[in-house]
This record gives structure tokens, sequence and C-alpha cells, in this order.
């Protein structure tokens, strides 16, 4: 279902021998351009608010300082992420597409600008499917934050848990099938945000960004949080069956906490599973490269589901430790911490090097890692937990196996490491695998 389609409608017939074209109203492109003599509408919001469903809004190159809200599909097109600014300072988003007012908002785009400065967000996108955002430059958005108080001054009431970063550089909250391509997104507090506040956030695509130096929080978060005041729901709504595929994840979370990509039900009753992160480059990251954490098993307290999710074909580095109850010994590429049960993890054929621990597991449940290249040196797997680790099939480093001279080891009890792999998994990626900016 894409947004040309949707465009325009064409149908022909032969009527007493004439032929007939009915067509439906097209799309019309507006201009915005604030220069003199241009035609143009002078500002986006004023474009905005004129264009019918399925037009286009054009905007020339400048700068920009608006808050736009988006409540009807339509695409807003950039010249270009180097020319085309909105500058949101003191505002509290440089684009906010708002399904939570406007049931049943599709089909928007947002493509080619440089969103900067806003108080929160940069990009909101709230309770809209088939939403893409593409080739824009996300940067120094959360302006309105207080790290130190943890708190977020004016921050929406449907925004329940992001005191600590005001909604990070782009938020997806309670959306489906929305793409989010091609971005660079940098300097916030965290960078791209999935979570559940105000519905069910799922079949998501997060593709082919650069998220980077972020010093906050995490470079890609996927959170299921407390449901909004707003909400039909008490419980949870889930995160669920999203796909991070194909980024760059370099240097967040540096001064605060913040591992590459996180996946995160933190309390009882939430929901995040059945999430894919595959073939992304995840390197130097304050926290693990990949994080998932739940923290919370409240006896008689609605169950958490973390399960089936896949972490696939990534090439993890020099990521730190994870902290607190979810401490690591060490620099860790991916860490598996639950206090509740967490089932059908999928690790399998990552290169995971410059890492005292490849991978940790520190939960009940069970876990299988297979056809990984595990090149840290120290630890390539280690089970601090109750949980059953299966790691067959797996290259330590050397033909030897786990334990031996110049091979990583498997360590904790309930290990299966054998048989092991004598030489690399060639099908894994290298550092320049996926698409970078």
């Amino acid at each position: 279902m894409s947004i040309l389609r949707r465009q325009k409608s064409v149908c022909a017939g032969v009527i007493s021998g004439l032929l007939v074209f009915a067509c439906s109203a097209m799309a019309k492109t507006l201009c915005v351009n604030p220069a003199s003599g241009s035609n143009c509408y002078s500002t986006i919001g004023a474009a905005v608010a004129a264009a019918g469903e399925n037009d286009e809004v054009m905007i020339a190159a400048g700068e920009y300082a608006e808050d736009i809200v988006i409540n009807k599909p339509m695409s807003l097109v950039g010249a270009g992420s180097s020319s085309t600014i909105i500058n949101a300072k003191g505002l509290s988003n440089g684009i906010y597409v708002d399904g939570l007012d406007n049931g049943g908002l599709i089909d928007v785009l947002i493509s080619g600008m440089t969103i900067e400065n806003a108080n929160y967000e940069g990009i909101l996108v709230t309770n809209s499917s088939y939403t893409v955002i593409s080739n824009n430059h996300v940067t120094n958005n959360d302006q309105s934050l207080d790290y130190s108080a943890s708190t977020c001054a004016g921050e929406p009431a449907f925004e329940t848990s992001e005191g600590d970063d005001c909604g990070e550089g782009i938020h997806l909250v309670g959306t489906t099938y929305v793409t989010v391509a091609n971005n660079e997104v940098d300097l916030n507090a965290g960078g791209i945000l999935l979570t559940d506040e105000t519905g069910q956030n799922y079949e998501n695509m997060i593709t082919s960004n650069s998220v980077h130096d972020n010093a906050l929080d995490c470079g890609i978060t996927l959170a299921s949080h407390s449901p909004s005041p707003q909400a039909s729901s008490t419980l949870p709504y889930g995160v669920f069956d999203n796909n991070i595929v194909s980024n760059t994840v370099s240097s967040n979370g540096l001064i605060g906490e913040g591992a590459g990509v996180g996946i995160y039900a933190p309390g009882p009753g939430n929901l995040a599973f059945g999430n894919k992160v595959i073939g992304n480059v995840i390197t130097n990251n304050g926290l693990p490269g990949v994080a998932l954490h739940n923290h919370a098993a409240t006896p008689g307290a609605p169950a958490v589901n973390m399960n089936g999710n896949v972490i696939m074909h990534n090439f993890i580095s020099g990521n730190g430790a994870d902290t607190q109850d979810a401490a690591t010994p060490g620099t860790t590429g991916i860490n598996v911490y639950s206090i509740t049960p967490i089932y059908a993890t999928e690790i399998s054929e990552n290169t995971i090097t410059n890492e005292a621990y490849d991978v940790v597991m520190n939960s009940p449940g069970a876990m299988d890692l297979h056809l990984n290249n595990l090149l840290g040196g120290g630890a390539g797997v280690d089970n601090l937990g109750k949980s059953v680790v299966i790691a067959s099939e797996n290259f330590f480093g050397c033909a030897g196996g786990p334990g031996t001279t110049g091979c990583s080891t498997a360590t904790g009890s309930a290990v299966t490491s054998a048989p092991w792999l004598s030489t690399s998994v060639t099908s894994a990626p290298s550092a320049g695998s996926p698409n970078r900016q």
C-alpha cells in the first residue's frame, strides 16, 4: 500500500463507440518558498494546512522555524537534508505525524530535510500506518531534557516513560508498517525509539540509517512501556515483529547509558517479542552492542513476553559492559538479561570481536546460539544464570574449539558448545556490510 498507488485511479470504458475516461481527483503539488515572487506558500505549516489528502508539499532550500503537525495522508519533501532545514528551537517537535488525534492516519512521506533543535523529538509519529521517513538528518533535538534530574519539562502526557530522553531523535509510538530508511540520526539524547504507550507497535522497518553519537541513550530502542492515560488498555500493548536491518549504529550512550540496539520489556505485562536485528554494524556504544532486558517478575502480575527475538548476521565490536542489575563482567557484544524466562532467542551468523564477553546470558529459559564468529578472545559464551544455552556450531577463533590456546571460551553451567566449527563462518558480515551514510 504505497502513497503513489493511492494518488490517482484511472478507469476507461467504451460507451456507444466513444472512449470515456473517468479520473479521480489528481493529487496536487504545493510549493513552499519564502522568496519574494515565488508564488509559493511562505511557511510549511500554511502549505500543509492548504493541502488535501495525498497532496505533495515541495519545500525549497532554506531554514524554517516551525513545528509541523501532519493530520492527513500527504508527502512533505525538502530539497535535500543539506539545504532544507526545519529549526524547531523552542518548539515541541520539528514534525509530528498525529495519528493519535486523527484515527486511521496512513500514507505520510517525510523526506529530504534536516530537523533540529526541538524541545522533544525531531520527528514524532503516533498511531499511524505506512508512514515513510527517509533521507533526513535528525540532529540535536531533546533540548528540554534535564538529564541529571531525569525530567523532560512539558512532555506530552501520552509519553509515559520519556523523562530521561524527551523521546529521542525519531520516535514511533503505536505505529504499524512504518519505514524509517536512509536517515542520519545524531546528537540527540537517543537515536530511534519504538514504543507502545498508545497502541500496539509492530511490523515497522528501520533500515539503512546511520545512528551515531546520541550520547545519553541507545542508538535504536524497542521498548514496551506502560499505557498512556488516554489508552483504552490497562496493560502494555507490545512492541513486536519489528525489523532493524542494515543500519550503522555507533558511539551512542557514551555519556549516559545506551546500547547499540536495545530491546526492553522492563516490568510486569510488558511485551517485546519477535523482533529481528539483522545485518547491522554495531560498534563502540556505551552499553553492549545488543541488550535485551527485563527487570521485574512480581508474583501474580501479568506475564512478560520477550520470546522469539532474533539477532542475526550483525558485526558487533568494541561496545561497553552492561550495568546495574543487568551487569556483565566486562565489555559485551550481546547481553540477554531477564528475571522471567526467555525462550526462542536466536543468535546466529554474527561476527563479534573486540569484546571481553561476546554473548552473555543471565535469565531463566533457553537460548540458541549457532554459526557465529566469536572472536573476542575472552568468553565467547558466558551463562551467568539458570538458562540452557545451546551453543553448538560456532567458531571460537581457532580450530581447537573453546578453551584451547587462542580460542574464546564457553563458560557457565548448561552450555553446550560441541560440536564447534574449525574455521570462521564466511557468511558472517564485516564492518562494511550494511549500507552506510
